[in-house]
């Protein structure tokens, strides 16, 4: 069995222990300082003997710690990355303070904790959560951080009430950490002695998962990096509008309706110069022996877009009328026809579309669809010029 010391001090970060045994990237101790990824918390980088800590791995009664080398037996010294261990405890202990604020304010229970390598989330059991909630559990939390309130660690029998926020299905001993006046937790990561430790804490966002709400927050060092990151890209952007910062959100909100308006016009037009293009097309086709003007457009790459509809269904309201594109890049086809043609523009492709193993249809006067060779194609359009 592996004796934990991080369960009685998180702050031990350099110890001396026995190994006992060593087989092949795993190295096990008498006892160890690192936590093994657990409960959401991510595994203590670090060295063992020299040897770099790549993973630790809970194996229950014992701790395997995955090393990037060999380890001598005996008394080894080892190191745990002390920036990445205290990076943890402010993410892990202020995720146990977001939690009981949510239930202090709202009873809101949380679900399930990730600590990721660039920000944490929560689930919590609530479909959405107002603008106005999120603001002020952030509020609450950040004042409890500044009354550092002092973080303890104490041990009770799983039989005994222990007023947790969140019932344990352990049996035997529990450890339990709390945060004075406020939470009492069953948990075995590691954690800061006080709230104000813990330092800022920073709600970026929330995201539906099914029936519940995904929260994204920082503590501490990652707070402040954010913070100094959004601010570096907010200047930038200010800068280029050569504005104060504080008035930058409204500004690019001005400039994004110019640009939808613009854009709206420039759909406008193109969709006009396609119907001119239709038009004057139509003008310089000549029928044919059944009395129809055909076209074939043959198109390299792109798709199907508005325009090349808006081009095909002016052409096409004219009377007699047959357009035919054929794109090789996706394979796609597109018919249009004048409503006095005699022709069905879905009934005619949706069988062929089938038979060459593609997908597609419409409606009397346009269809459209996909083709999945190069043969396909060329039969369509031999079967359009011909029909």
């Amino acid at each position: 069995m592996t004796r934990r010391l991080y369960y009685d001090d998180c702050y031990l970060a350099e110890f001396r222990a026995r190994v006992v045994e060593a087989a092949g990237e795993r190295v096990y101790l008498e006892a160890t300082a690192f936590y093994p990824t657990s409960g959401g918390q991510p595994f203590d980088a670090g060295t063992i003997g020299g040897a770099a800590v790549v993973d630790v791995v809970d194996e229950g009664e014992r701790v395997a710690h995955l090393v990037s080398g060999p380890v001598e037996t005996g008394e080894v010294a080892c190191r745990v990355d002390w920036g990445r261990r205290f990076d943890h405890m402010q993410q892990h202990s202020g995720q146990h303070l977001l939690s009981a604020v949510l239930v202090d304010l709202y009873g809101i229970p949380t679900v399930s904790f990730h600590l990721g390598g660039e920000a944490s989330t929560i689930d919590v059991e609530a479909v959405a959560l107002e603008q106005a909630q999120i603001a002020a559990v952030e509020r609450r939390v950040n004042e409890i951080v500044f009354e550092n309130r002092p973080v303890t660690i104490a041990y009770q029998h799983a039989s005994e009430e222990a007023g947790l926020r969140k019932a344990s299905d352990r049996e035997g001993i529990l450890r339990i950490v709390s945060i004075e006046g406020l939470d009492r937790s069953a948990c075995g990561g590691t954690h800061v002695r006080a709230t104000g430790e813990i330092g800022a804490v920073v709600l970026r966002k929330t995201e539906k998962i099914r029936a519940q709400t995904r929260i994204e927050f920082l503590c501490g060092g990652r707070a402040v990096r954010r913070a100094r990151a959004d601010f570096e890209a907010l200047s930038r952007i200010a800068r280029v509008f050569s504005a104060p910062l504080d008035e930058t959100p409204a500004l690019v909100a001005a400039q994004m309706e110019k640009l939808q308006e613009t854009d709206k016009q420039r759909r406008r037009l193109a969709t006009e110069l396609a119907q001119a293009r239709g038009r004057e097309l139509y003008g310089a086709t000549a029928p044919d022996a059944a009395g129809l003007r055909r076209h074939l457009r043959r198109v390299a790459s792109g798709g199907i877009d508005d325009d090349l509809r808006a081009e095909a269904q002016s052409f096409t309201a004219g009377s007699g009328a047959v357009f035919l594109a054929v794109l090789e890049e996706p394979r796609a086809v597109l018919l249009a026809v004048s409503a006095d043609s005699g022709w069905h523009a879905g009934n005619l492709m949706k069988p062929v579309l089938a038979r060459l193993g593609g997908r597609g249809g419409g409606s009397a006067t346009l269809a459209q669809g996909s083709v999945p060779s190069a043969e396909g194609l060329a039969e369509i359009a031999a079967l359009i010029e011909n029909a």
